[in-house]
């Protein structure tokens, strides 16, 4: 549970325990500056096994081992300020953040105070938001982040009198975090005592045939991506039909961008 401006410097095992209504919990607070900006991220120790965290300037950033299986995974709780300055200051710690941690399933979930298209916010105006919308684009690019599937609203935060609103609000994961919950999405609540919609993440765990061929818009940028696509693509000798020849060549490519992708940039990246 990741919660956001919590209005409190500190916060104490008593108030954790009535929030998430048992004891059996952990959690890590930021207190932002005097209250304001405070960030609480809570876990059930019966199910992540905690093993460190960060804490800077808009976000908690949480290490464990997650299920059964132990998967070990970062969920991020952030909290982005309103300047732009700001703005890149929290994408820069961040970035730095993923870069330290080394792991390759990756959660970032939040308040961004920021969003990535222009319909995503209606009732405003455009000539001071366009900077950040790039701004925020190239972090999410530069990080290999993508976005889960949304359910629900189209927006997460309204004005009181509705006339503005707009989708600040989202869950960003790493590949290798879709690797291990493929089928994870993220479901907009109903708005209830706070201005932002809360955000429930949530992955059903089942069987829909062989996993979809995936691809990340850095490698584009990449020099020599593409040549290097087209080479293998015409080295593959497979049989069969054309749909069959098809399903099989990218069978083959998939292998060979896993190869590529971690000589490239030290992260598995596509799916086994």
């Amino acid at each position: 549970m990741c919660l956001k401006e919590t209005k409190l410097v500190e916060v104490t095992d008593a108030r954790c325990f009535s929030i998430w209504g048992d004891n059996n919990i952990g959690w890590v607070h930021n207190g932002g500056e005097n209250g304001a900006g405070g960030l609480l991220s809570m876990w059930n120790k019966a199910a992540f096994k905690y093993e460190g965290h960060l804490v800077g300037k808009g976000y908690i950033a949480i290490m464990g081992q997650h299920g059964k299986s132990a998967q070990r995974c970062c969920v991020v709780n952030v909290y982005a300020a309103c300047t732009l300055k700001d703005k890149k200051l929290l994408w820069e710690e961040l970035s730095k953040c993923k870069e330290y941690l080394q792991t390759e399933a990756w959660c970032l979930c939040g308040d961004f105070n920021v969003i990535r298209r222009r319909v995503e916010r209606q009732g405003a105006d455009w000539g001071e938001f366009t900077s950040e919308i790039v701004g925020f684009n190239e972090f999410i690019d530069s990080n290999m982040l993508l976005e889960l599937p949304i359910v629900g609203k189209k927006f997460t935060w309204f004005m009181s009198n509705r006339m503005a609103k707009s989708r600040i609000d989202r869950v960003l994961v790493t590949e290798g975090w879709l690797h291990c919950w493929p089928m994870c999405k993220q479901y907009v609540q109903r708005r209830e005592v706070s201005d932002h919609c809360a955000l429930m993440i949530k992955s059903l765990d089942k069987e829909w045939g062989p996993k979809p061929f995936r691809s990340i818009d850095a490698w584009l940028s990449e020099k020599g991506f593409v040549g290097m696509v087209e080479e293998r693509w015409k080295s593959y000798e497979v049989q069969g039909d054309v749909i069959t020849g098809l399903k099989e060549k990218l069978k083959l490519l998939k292998a060979d961008l896993k190869v590529w992708n971690k000589e490239v940039f030290g992260v598995l990246f596509c799916r086994k």
